[in-house]
């Protein structure tokens, strides 16, 4: 078994032990914000391209439709009370440990997309991204993360690939804690222009 692998389920597992009571009380607050489910399960794009249920905490309030967060006008009309918070302090990333336990996903790898993102699917293909697994971050999310365009996020996926290291990822889970404090490159959706220019490079 890689290094890699092995400080993927150290590491998560103790995660999980750690975190357990802080995640019940987050499944408390969500579910008397806007109801059930507390827990958000999404199909998500993962090593061999082979599809995988992402979970995350819930912040988007019940009946959204599913698409990335980018692609919502006015994404702040959907997203519940504590569900800013969450998003904005990548709490409701926290699920993601049992992904990683359970061998789908990685705590640093090109972030999974969802089957819809059919712009960036085909340029991931095209360099060979596919060929490791999704992580809860990334070189793309440490490197501008909202502010940059699809196609500078595709480069650093390829650069993380042909580039990948233990040391490397440490790195990275640094650069993105520093990032979460201080609420760093994060842009929630867009404008009207902007959503439906995507839609029509998903058509």
């Amino acid at each position: 078994m890689k290094i890699k692998r092995l400080f993927d389920i150290f590491f998560s597992a103790a995660g999980i032990v750690v975190l357990l009571p802080f995640m019940g009380v987050v499944c408390a607050v969500v579910y008397f914000d806007d109801g059930g489910p507390v827990v958000f399960k999404q199909d998500r794009v993962g090593k061999d391209g082979k599809l995988f249920k992402l979970k995350k905490f819930r912040t988007m309030k019940n009946g959204t439709r599913t698409v990335a967060t980018k692609d919502l006008v006015d994404s702040h009309k959907y997203i519940t009370r504590c569900g800013r918070f969450m998003r904005r302090n990548s709490i409701d990333e926290i699920p993601q440990l049992f992904n990683i336990l359970k061998g789908n996903m990685s705590f640093v790898g090109p972030r999974p997309l969802i089957p819809t993102e059919v712009h960036m699917h085909s340029m991931r293909e095209a360099y060979g991204v596919y060929k490791v697994c999704p992580g809860m971050t990334g070189l793309a999310q440490v490197s501008g993360r909202d502010t940059i365009t699809d196609e500078r996020k595709a480069e650093l996926d390829k650069e993380y690939v042909d580039n990948m290291s233990l040391l490397g990822d440490v790195k990275i889970m640094i650069m993105t804690a520093k990032a979460v404090f201080k609420g760093e490159n994060v842009h929630e959706g867009g404008s009207k222009d902007r959503a439906e220019k995507r839609v029509g490079e998903r058509t």
